[in-house]
């Protein structure tokens, strides 16, 4: 195994999770982690239906191989002065939203330095718990650094932390979290980054598919459960609109700031 420069900050970040998913019990069970390159720069592309998908992911890929991952996160989260201060320890990638060119740069850099990059392609938690429509970042940024897609779905996770349910403490205890990581997806530098990212939606929703089939606790009327496989859910659509409604609702409240200023 590759002997990796020391971070003590993300050592000890690590270190914190996994005692927290040991406290809670959660049940592993990864496949696929072999196609996690022991060395090299990849994206990883990963599902986002709950708010730990970062560190679960982490806790999947450090355990199978001690690679660390770079997340790109927004600039918000670095503004804050402790939080800030950790995820610059860590090395991960401010995301300035109105001006993303500059985060652009520093992930293909870092990629080309042989990083692990995290990416949530559907720029958002699915609420649905279905893949949504996805971004072709991550399709960009293979083919201009020159590296593979591994696709990474995760299931389960959502039911620590999610959108739009609050979960109770005591739910968290003995949850099976299921990872899968993919056969890599090369893109050359001259392919369509559309059709490069209908392929991976396409991969990970088959990935997630097959992880729901394999869960061992039945979501049949579940809050956690796709309303297509029996689960109470809300459906893309309902959770689209009620993105859509949020963010109409955030607009307001920012030109009311705007206004009384």
């Amino acid at each position: 195994m590759t002997r990796r420069p020391s971070e003590p900050i993300y050592s000890t970040a690590i270190v914190a999770g996994r005692a927290l998913f040991g406290f809670w019990g959660l049940r592993r069970r990864t496949t696929g982690a072999e196609h996690v390159p022991a060395t090299g720069g990849a994206v990883l592309a990963m599902t986002h239906f709950g708010y730990f998908e970062f560190a679960l992911v982490e806790w999947a890929t450090w355990l199978a191989n001690r690679r660390r991952i770079r997340f790109m996160a927004k600039q918000g989260a670095f503004d804050k002065p402790i939080v800030g201060a950790l995820l610059r320890g860590m090395k991960h990638i401010a995301v300035d939203m109105k001006a993303g060119a500059a985060a652009y740069s520093k992930a293909v850099a870092a990629l080309r330095d042989g990083e692990l990059l995290g990416v949530f392609p559907e720029a958002g938690v699915s609420a649905s718990f279905t893949v949504r429509e996805l971004k072709t970042g991550a399709a960009r940024l293979a083919a201009e650094a020159g590296v593979p897609i591994i696709p990474v779905a995760v299931w389960g996770g959502h039911r620590l932390m999610t959108k739009g349910h609050k979960v109770g403490f005591f739910e968290r205890f003995g949850v099976p979290v299921s990872f899968a990581f993919g056969d890599p997806i090369t893109v050359s530098a001259d392919e369509d980054p559309h059709s490069v990212t209908e392929r991976l939606r396409a991969t990970l929703q088959r990935m997630v598919d097959r992880l729901q089939a394999e869960y061992p606790v039945d979501g049949a009327g579940k809050w956690w459960q796709p309303r297509a496989l029996g689960g109470s859910a809300p459906t893309p659509e309902e959770a689209a609109a009620a993105d859509t409604a949020r963010e109409a609702a955030r607009e307001a409240a920012r030109a009311a700031r705007v206004q009384k200023h």
